[in-house]
């Protein structure tokens, strides 16, 4: 395996743990704010974080090509944060992290339409099990909760899918550094997400030990940091293999979930972990066996 695809599956397992954690920190903070002027929090101080690490690495400040730093900021940042923030208002932590993560399966679509990649069979299969597996957590035969919730973490995977795809399309183009589009994307998506918060009739802040620690663990970790550590990833693995992979946050979303809020896994939900796991062991392997 190249240094560099090392590098970015050790970058995938600090990431999934980040992001992972987040979503017990993103239901909580609820109590104490509105969904988006929470974003809106999380997304500027992310910006300020990412710009910060350019200046300190001197690295150029010129923006990529602007009208893919729009999409992508609109999509990954304003669109993703934005609604799955909203769909935790209504919906459960691990539920809503399990919708969302329905994003590697936009991946595969967006990508053959986008970049004429094709999904290798190891992939196909890997999508199926990881699917089936999805399905069974989700257990949609139960109901899937309040609907308005669940299709705004459905949107949220498809906005985030878009902005990976896009993303990738860039890197292979060779028209951005990973840095340099962290940055400037989450600006695009931060000016989106304030005007929202602005825009939206919301409760006034409730200025906790709690919340100021919430935002702090997003805007610096699961926002700067993780962002950054996300585009490195997509940068350096395919983009199928970097969508599949990322679906071990999910899994421990869930597991989180029921340690700290208390959102215990069924039978068949533990089954769908099991296949999950098992699709991305599969992919594991087959990299490493490619490499």
């Amino acid at each position: 395996m190249s240094d560099a695809r090392r590098s970015a599956l050790a970058m995938l397992a600090l990431l999934s743990v980040i992001w992972s954690y987040n979503w017990v920190v993103m239901k909580q903070v609820l109590q104490w704010s509105g969904p988006f002027e929470f974003a809106a929090w999380r997304a500027g101080i992310g910006t300020v974080v990412l710009f910060a690490i350019l200046l300190w690495r001197r690295e150029p400040l010129r923006p990529p090509p602007w009208l893919p730093v729009l999409l992508i900021g609109a999509a990954q940042t304003l669109g993703f944060q934005a609604l799955v923030q909203w769909a935790l208002v209504d919906g459960g932590a691990g539920k809503t992290a399990m919708l969302a993560y329905t994003m590697p399966f936009w991946v595969v679509g967006v990508a053959w339409v986008v970049l004429r990649v094709r999904p290798s069979r190891v992939h196909s299969i890997a999508s199926g099990i990881a699917f089936a597996g999805m399905l069974l957590m989700l257990e949609p035969w139960q109901g899937l909760g309040s609907l308005p919730s669940a299709l705004l973490a459905i949107g949220g995977g498809l906005c985030w899918a878009i902005g990976t795809v896009l993303s990738k399309r860039l890197f292979m183009q060779g028209e951005a550094r990973v840095l340099s589009l962290s940055a400037w994307q989450m600006l695009v998506g931060t000016i989106g997400l304030v005007l929202v918060a602005l825009l939206v009739d919301e409760p006034a802040v409730q200025w906790t030990p709690g919340f100021v620690a919430a935002v702090l663990y997003n805007g610096v970790l699961a926002s700067g940091l993780a962002w950054l550590l996300w585009s490195t990833i997509v940068d350096r693995l395919p983009t199928t293999a970097a969508g599949l992979s990322s679906l071990v946050v999910p899994i421990m979303g869930v597991l989180f979930a029921w340690a700290l809020l208390g959102e215990a896994p069924s039978p068949a939900e533990w089954a769908g972990i099991g296949l999950m796991a098992l699709a991305l062991a599969g992919v594991g392997f087959w990299r490493m066996q490619a490499d």
